[in-house]
């Protein structure tokens, strides 16, 4: 495996294609990658296409899949509201194979997943996945795979190039998109790990719902949302409540078997407010007997998940190089959450070493957690891409 990538921050157009081209087929030396992924700051979205075109043309790679966003990663950077062009590639051992995939929605559903999907996902490939979130609901997505292709791992991120419809560019194998999404799926003897840091941790104690409506959770151990919400604050330090008052959370756990439930068991989502009964409403449909927890998120929760998700991730991978990386973050991270700059990408190469990163802040991350795919938001999305693998 080889894994090579370039960063460039020139407003010209034309300089920055010609750097980031030039650096990354010299260091390919001479043979193609199986895949390279391009992300580009809004400055240069309308030179995808020609992006795209020169690595296919001078056989840069084999594929191409890229899109646009607001934040650039790249060589140890994140490049924030400023004209950037990222290029990774990679090449991948042989008998792995790289299958495009152009996915639409309408009323009918998605359209556009390969039938070999289904066994992919019984196999546990991976998806790298590109859409535009005014045209692609992927939480719907991702309902569907959990029919058509279970055991199928989705890691990528929603466009951030625009503010609006038709705003934002994808690219994949020589065409490019304005709606849907765009992907790749990876199968053959290649293991590809993600990581996923909601950026949130646990407060007070896990309770089961007694009675829920939609998105509402009505009680908690027969007493209402609010309620126990109330009696939570007042254990909670100062600080801590502070943090509340900012935002509060609610984390699902996911896999109820568990004997005691800690950080990362949980998916978290936001708290939209509450009715006049009591209840409190999430971003997701909750039921009755799921156990959930109030959690919040500030930039020291956020460091501390991220760097101890890639140090379990070490631990449970002793001996393996991870020889290149994608980072999909959210746009409300970066210097808007954290008081230095190039927060994630730095904790990926502490972890990793200095290896080839590359990706973008998106409007909401794509990613796995306990097993499922989700679309997540304030989250660290991360696909590690090993050396080594063993076939079986």
């Amino acid at each position: 495996m080889k894994c090579v990538s370039a960063l460039s921050t020139d407003r010209n157009t034309e300089a920055a294609l010609h750097d980031v081209t030039g650096r990354v087929a010299a260091g390919l030396g001479g043979e193609p990658a199986t895949l390279a992924v391009a992300f580009v700051s809004p400055h240069h979205a309308e030179s995808l296409g020609k992006l795209m075109k020169e690595c296919l043309s001078r056989g840069i790679c084999s594929h191409f899949l890229g899109v646009t966003g607001e934040t650039i990663v790249g060589e140890g950077r994140e490049i924030e509201a400023a004209a950037a062009v990222s290029l990774w590639a990679i090449r991948l051992p042989e008998g792995v194979s790289a299958i495009p995939v152009r996915l639409t929605w309408d009323e009918n559903g998605c359209a556009g997943m390969p039938p070999e999907a289904r066994a992919m996902g019984e196999a546990g490939r991976t998806l790298l996945l590109a859409g535009d979130p005014f045209s692609f609901p992927p939480d719907r997505l991702f309902k569907d795979l959990e029919v058509a292709a279970p055991g199928l791992r989705v890691v990528g991120g929603m466009a951030s190039g625009a503010n609006a419809a038709g705003g934002n560019r994808l690219a994949l194998d020589g065409e490019i998109f304005e709606s849907g999404a765009v992907g790749m799926l990876l199968d053959g003897p290649i293991a590809v790990r993600t990581v996923v840091s909601q950026g949130c941790r646990p407060v007070g104690r896990p309770m089961v719902i007694t009675k829920a409506e939609g998105n509402i959770i009505k009680e908690l151990g027969r007493r209402t949302a609010v309620e126990v919400l109330r009696e939570t604050f007042t254990t909670l330090d100062e600080a801590d409540q502070a943090l509340i008052r900012e935002g509060l959370h609610v984390g699902r756990v996911i896999n109820e078997y568990q004997e005691s439930f800690h950080q990362g068991d949980f998916l978290v989502r936001n708290v939209m407010g509450a009715d006049t009964e009591g209840g409190i409403a999430i971003t997701d449909l909750v039921r009755v007997g799921q156990t959930v927890q109030f959690h919040v998120r500030d930039a020291a929760s956020a460091d501390s998940d991220l760097h101890e998700l890639l140090a379990l991730d070490r631990a449970n991978h002793p001996g393996s190089k991870v020889v290149g990386g994608l980072l999909f973050s959210c746009n409300g991270r970066g210097s808007r959450l954290f008081s230095e700059p190039d927060h994630d990408v730095n904790a990926f190469q502490e972890a990793f070493g200095p290896i080839p990163v590359a990706g973008f802040f998106a409007m909401g991350e794509l990613g796995p957690v306990g097993g499922k795919n989700f679309v997540h938001g304030f989250t660290a999305s991360l696909a590690l891409f090993e050396e080594t693998v063993n076939p079986s």
